[in-house]
């Protein structure tokens, strides 16, 4: 049964938007979707593509991105297992408005658009968890909008090494973000140059906030790295 066997009743805060499904419904939603492996760095949708249905990340990481003048990326979210992606276009009735990339190798299972506006239509419940979510979205990138536009460089890093931590959680150390992105993604994600991202990391772990090894990151000091983003 793909119901369970895809994890479709574990999201972000525990409750499914699919535990809201009556049991007739969870059927229906097995005759209503397709699961596909995704190697890392294969693209899971792009910019300017139509969506056919809501796409639930079951197993992986991904990033979500707009490419901006001189092909230059800016990630603008995050997703790990068990969240919801390519949502926002389709109760738009929009093209997708940014791609997304599979970080590691992921499972992503394709629900049908129509499964998923009947059930909006019948089940007000469900019809509330997808506001909320969205609702979640917006609140989240209005923030970042914040961030990207009015902190300085040192507290947009600081800022995206935390929402990394918040999103991933850490290694059995304890201290390893459970992530492991390029120098490249980490300035995409916090709105600076490769080389910008390079020396504030090195910055960083000269003061004893974070140490590096390779794409491991260690976050030797929480307290300080959120100092340094609240002074922005």
């Amino acid at each position: 049964m793909l119901y369970s066997e895809f994890g479709l009743k574990e999201l972000d805060d525990n409750q499914s938007i699919f535990e809201l499904l009556t049991p007739e419904e969870k059927e229906e939603l097995d005759q209503n979707i397709t699961c596909t492996n995704y190697k890392k760095n294969d693209f899971i949708f792009k910019e300017g593509e139509k969506p056919s249905g809501i796409l639930y990340l079951s197993e992986g990481k991904v990033k979500i991105f707009k490419e901006g003048v001189g092909g230059r990326e800016q990630i603008v979210r995050m997703a790990k297992s068990h969240g919801m992606i390519g949502y926002r276009s389709l109760l738009a009735d929009e093209v997708h408005i940014a791609s997304c990339v599979a970080l590691e190798d992921s499972v992503v299972c394709a629900i049908s658009a129509s499964f998923v506006f009947n059930r909006l239509l019948r089940n007000p419940d469900f019809a509330a968890q997808i506001i909320r979510l969205l609702a979640i979205e917006l609140g989240f990138a209005n923030n970042r909008t914040v961030t990207l536009t009015q902190k300085h460089i040192r507290g947009r890093l600081a800022e995206s090494l935390l929402l990394l931590h918040s999103k991933y959680g850490f290694e059995a150390d304890g201290l390893t973000l459970k992530v492991y992105l390029s120098r490249e993604d980490l300035a995409n994600l916090s709105n600076m140059t490769t080389s910008n991202a390079i020396r504030t990391l090195s910055s960083f772990a000269g003061e004893g906030i974070i140490a590096i090894d390779g794409r491991k990151i260690k976050i030797l000091d929480v307290q300080g790295l959120d100092r340094v983003c609240k002074l922005g």
